[in-house]
């Protein structure tokens, strides 16, 4: 089954989800069309139908029914425009604030009807999915996404463990030993950088994530604290921050690099087979979420001809 076929099969399966809640929330008088319209107005205040007819791609002739039956039914009050006769600002009335407040109510119930036998765990995932789904069409459709990727400067350092911390918690279940376990080798590279360097990879300004080098002799480097926010991944980060700790190696003349992850970073371990590492070593890990993990080693051979 190939990539379209599978999304194709995830719209209909939600479609048919978000179908039943909606049956059971939006209902005559007001069907979902109109309560998105009503979610429109209150989120922005003011907003004309030409917005709305715009972020929601509704018809402009159907769009007018509906806003002449909420002006008729006291949901809403239209003011005209001092500069343009012709536009209108919406507003939504006392009325129309409760009504909107009890469809929200009645989806807020319907919602955790659909989630109430799922574990902590599985909402946590389900929630980080949906984010992950929204923030990628989001990036996908702006158009100017600045990507930088520069050596860090001070206060950068606690945001990497702000980072790692976070990320492993949500996503992987890690505990705390964890994030100790970042900033206690944070603190010593600080202590003493030579012969290595700490990157972060930024997003339109905002750290998304980081990579670094240190040294371990005086021909064999090692790859340490990689990461990036699911949010941000598929726009090439990830691949210009390990090009970018590779050409370092290659400039100081190690020989060899290395780099310690865990068997169920998936993303990860595709980019180190992308750029020939090669897994070396596995040992079990009972302390960074209270069960099993297997840490591997991935050893990678610099050579001139590369």
């Amino acid at each position: 089954m190939n990539y379209v076929e599978k999304i194709r099969k995830f719209n209909r399966h939600y479609a048919n989800v978000l179908g039943k809640i909606d049956q059971e929330i939006y209902n005559h008088p007001f069907p979902l069309t109109e309560a998105r319209i009503m979610t429109e107005i209150n989120e922005n205040n003011g907003c004309t139908a030409t917005y709305i007819i715009e972020k929601l791609g509704i018809d402009r002739g159907y769009l007018s029914r509906i806003i002449q039956r909420f002006d008729e039914e006291s949901i809403i009050v239209k003011v005209q425009s001092p500069e343009d006769k012709r536009q209108y600002s919406l507003h939504l009335t006392n009325k129309g604030k409760e009504i909107y407040n009890k469809l929200v109510n009645d989806a807020n119930i319907g919602v955790e009807k659909m989630i109430k036998n799922l574990s902590n765990t599985e909402v946590q995932v389900l929630v980080k999915s949906m984010q992950s789904i929204e923030s990628i069409f989001s990036l996908n459709q702006t158009p100017n996404v600045d990507v930088s990727i520069r050596p860090f400067i001070p206060g950068d350092v606690g945001y990497v463990a702000y980072i790692h911390g976070k990320i492993y918690s949500t996503t992987y279940q890690f505990g705390r030993i964890f994030e100790f376990y970042v900033m206690k080798g944070l603190s010593e590279f600080l202590m003493n950088p030579e012969g290595g360097e700490l990157w972060v990879a930024e997003v339109n300004g905002e750290i998304v994530g980081s990579i670094a080098i240190t040294k371990a002799n005086e021909s064999v480097a090692q790859l340490r604290w990689f990461v990036l926010d699911e949010k941000y991944q598929g726009l090439g980060i990830g691949k210009k921050l390990i090009e970018t700790a590779l050409n370092f190696c290659r400039e100081n003349h190690y020989n060899y690099v290395f780099l310690w992850t865990v068997s169920t970073l998936e993303t990860a371990r595709y980019l180190y087979k992308k750029y020939n590492f090669t897994l070396t070593e596995e040992k079990p890990n009972f302390e960074w979420t209270g069960s099993k993990l297997i840490e591997e080693r991935w050893d990678l051979v610099l050579t001139k001809n590369e």
